[in-house]
């Protein structure tokens, strides 16, 4: 992990609201943890580095820490939209990442505006810490609108999709 990585990683936490985030791969292992000392946010890095190097090192980071709600990691949340029309609904992001409307660049999307979906359909893909997380649908209905472009951020609990239950 590279500290372009590292960095990233620490503003995913500070804004994602979690308290701790634990990473451990075979040559490294981070742990931040966010706490509310005296009223002040910091978020606090343990870098470890590989073990034939036996070298530890800590580096205090303040980053500030948005008192959020926890994501919880579930299916996405669908409630009712609040369009026009009043019976349609959002298919909402479930956590902070890059969307994506296809699995690849050369593959084609999972839904397009008119597609009929179930309950369980894949809807869409989200990169979230070089993870892709597939979104399913939790509504049967028609795709009525495309609310994100494609490779573009996401925030938690942002609407992706209007869907015209079925």
């Amino acid at each position: 992990m590279n500290i372009t990585q590292i960095q990233d990683l620490i503003k995913f936490v500070s804004k994602s609201g979690v308290s701790e985030v634990e990473i451990e791969q075979k040559d490294f292992k981070i742990t931040i943890k966010t706490h509310e000392p005296e009223r002040k946010n910091k978020a606090q890095e343990v870098i470890q580095v590989p073990v034939q190097q036996a070298v530890q090192q800590t580096i205090p980071v303040a980053v500030p820490v948005p008192a959020l709600v926890p994501p919880t990691p579930s299916a996405p949340v669908v409630s009712a939209a609040t369009d026009h029309s009043g019976n349609l609904i959002e298919i909402r992001s479930p956590m902070i990442g890059t969307f994506y409307r296809a699995s690849a660049p050369d593959k084609p999307a999972f839904v397009e505006v008119g597609a009929s979906v179930k309950v369980g359909d894949t809807v869409c893909v989200i990169e979230a810490m070089k993870l892709f997380n597939e979104i399913e649908s939790e509504v049967t209905g028609k795709i009525v609108k495309v609310l994100v472009n494609d490779s573009t951020p996401v925030e938690y609990d942002q609407p992706l999709f209007l869907v015209e239950p079925a």
